[in-house]
C-alpha cells in the first residue's frame, strides 16, 4: 500500500510549474516516510529476533537473598547490571535456605524443568557450616554437574568458590577450599572467586546473624560475581526466536 500510495503521488499530479514543485515536495516527503517506515520495520525485526538468555542461579540462602526483598538478592542485581551493560538476561533464582550439597543433588532435577542457557552453582556453604565431609561435598558437586549436563546438555555451567569458617581448623578449611578447584578442573568449568569476598566477616555489610549479607553487602557480592560472569554472559546464544 505504501508503494501504491507513493506511485499515485508521483503520477497523479496536475500540470504547471507550481503544481509540479508541490508534487516534487510531496514526493520527497512521502519517500522519507516510506524510508523511515522501512527502517523502523527493519529495526523492529532485529529486536524481535533477539532472544534473552536464561541464567539459573542454583544455590543456598546466600543465593536466595535471605532476609532481603527478592529484588535485592544478588542474582536480581546482576540481572539489572546485565541490562544496563546491554547484554540482558532473564534470571531464575533457585536459592534454598539451609540446603547442603546432598540436598541440592536431590532437588536439581526438579529445578531443571525450567530450561536455562547458563547454570551458576553456589553450593557447599551449609556443608562447611556443619563441618560435613569435604570429600562428600566434592562428590555431590560432581553429581550436580552431571545432572545438569544430562538434563540440559546445551546449558553452560559455572561453579562459585565457597569457603569454610575457621572454627573447624586449618586442615579442614584448606581441604574444603581445594574441593572447588578440583571439581572445576575435572569437569572443565569456570570457577568464580569466593562468593563473599570483601563481605564475609565485616559487620557493617552483614545482617545481625553475621552470615548473610545486608543490602550493602549484597551489592558488593553482585559486583564481584558480575565481573567474572559478564564475559560468559556476553557469549551466550542470542539467536532468533523460533516462534
Amino acid at each position: 500500500m505504501l508503494v501504491a500510495a507513493l506511485a499515485c503521488v508521483v503520477g497523479c499530479g496536475s500540470s504547471g510549474n507550481v503544481d509540479n514543485a508541490k508534487n516534487s515536495r510531496e514526493t520527497k516527503d512521502n519517500m522519507s516516510v516510506v524510508q523511515g517506515a522501512e527502517s523502523t520495520i527493519a529495526v523492529s525485526s532485529v529486536v524481535e529476533s533477539i532472544r534473552i538468555p536464561v541464567v539459573l542461579f542454583f544455590g543456598t540462602s546466600l543465593t536466595a537473598g535471605y532476609g532481603l526483598d527478592p529484588q535485592q538478592a544478588f542474582p536480581s542485581l546482576i540481572e539489572q547490571k546485565a541490562s544496563k551493560d546491554g547484554i540482558p538476561i532473564k534470571v531464575i533464582n533457585a536459592g534454598l535456605s539451609g540446603e547442603t550439597t546432598a540436598g541440592a543433588l536431590r532437588r536439581i532435577d526438579w529445578v531443571l524443568r525450567a530450561p536455562a542457557d547458563l547454570v551458576v552453582i553456589e553450593a557447599g556453604a551449609n556443608d562447611a557450616l556443619r563441618g560435613l565431609s569435604p570429600d562428600a561435598a566434592r562428590l555431590n558437586l560432581e553429581r550436580l554437574v552431571a545432572a545438569v549436563r544430562q538434563k540440559q546438555p546445551q546449558a553452560k555451567l559455572v561453579l562459585i568458590q565457597m569457603e569454610a569458617p575457621p572454627n573447624y581448623g586449618l586442615a579442614y578449611t584448606r581441604r574444603f577450599r581445594a574441593v572447588y578447584a578440583e571439581v572445576a578442573r575435572k569437569e572443565k568449568l569456570p570457577l568464580l572467586p569466593f562468593l563473599l569476598t570483601g563481605v564475609a566477616g565485616i559487620p557493617r555489610l552483614n545482617q545481625a546473624d553475621g552470615v548473610h549479607p545486608n543490602l550493602a553487602g549484597e551489592r558488593i557480592v553482585a559486583d564481584n560475581v558480575w565481573k567474572s560472569l559478564k564475559p560468559i554472559v556476553a557469549r551466550l546464544d542470542r539467536g532468533a526466536n523460533s516462534g
